[in-house]
């Protein structure tokens, strides 16, 4: 499976605080059948203030860590970016990490915050995709608005977003609300594919595997295949995976 968004670099965000941790997490995800993963931390201001430099040199302290423990899981780095209106001049700058490419434009994983869809969401969208920029809308079945009222997803999806549900959604790892959301998003067809959003091996491990069982399960093993592995690696096969 390729899993396109985890917390697994150590210490720059919430995820892994340091490299014994990313480790575990790295042979958990492989435990699963994760074979590809892109190391996706926060950029989030005055909480994560990560950049491209300090990403890049954590990626490749990890994977020489990864290398000499002889684990076979592969590894990409991107970023989860939480919306701002700075986001068009990160852009102009070249300062933003992307988490692969798709129909010649380069992937974005872009959170929004867990309490609302904030206004003018989809104006930033469209410029995004007038810039050459496919926003992925991580996790939408932890956004309050969204679990209040799913239809408001449309006008994100109408402005060309695409949306990966958190694996451990699925499994019910989170609440019961954001399983009935998630389930809905499925049956309307309206998740693009699924991650795990690791943080650790025991508050949030990496749940893909059970959750590829559970999407199998009501979708279909195509389906599920789909979600999983076809359409993420279609995003990240170009990636300078090592």
């Amino acid at each position: 499976m390729i899993d396109l968004h985890s917390h697994i670099l150590p210490g720059i965000d919430d995820g892994a605080p340091d490299l014994a941790a990313s480790l575990a997490m790295a042979e958990q995800s492989v435990s699963v059948g994760v074979t590809h993963m892109v190391c996706t931390p926060h950029i989030h201001q005055s909480y994560f203030d990560n950049d491209i430099a300090n990403i890049a040199q954590t990626y490749q302290a990890l994977v020489t860590h990864l290398a000499q423990a002889k684990c076979p899981l592969k590894l990409s780095f991107g970023a989860e970016i939480r919306i701002t209106p700075d986001i068009m001049i990160w852009h102009k700058r070249g300062q933003i990490p992307f988490i692969g490419r798709w129909q010649n434009k380069d992937v974005m994983l872009l959170e929004l915050p867990h309490s609302h869809i904030p206004p003018g969401t989809d104006n930033l969208v469209r410029w995004l995709i007038k810039n050459q920029i496919q926003p992925v809308i991580a996790h939408p079945e932890r956004n309050r608005d969204i679990i209040a009222n799913p239809d408001k997803i449309f006008a994100l999806k109408r402005a060309g977003c695409l949306f990966q549900a958190t694996a451990g959604a699925i499994t019910g790892r989170f609440t019961e609300s954001a399983k009935n959301t998630v389930e809905l998003l499925l049956a309307r067809d309206l998740i693009s594919y699924v991650a795990s959003d690791t943080h650790s091996i025991n508050r949030r491990p990496n749940d893909m595997a059970e959750a590829f069982i559970a999407v199998t399960a009501h979708k279909g093993k195509e389906y599920a295949v789909n979600l999983f592995k076809t359409f993420p690696w279609s995003i990240s096969q170009g990636n300078a995976w090592q």
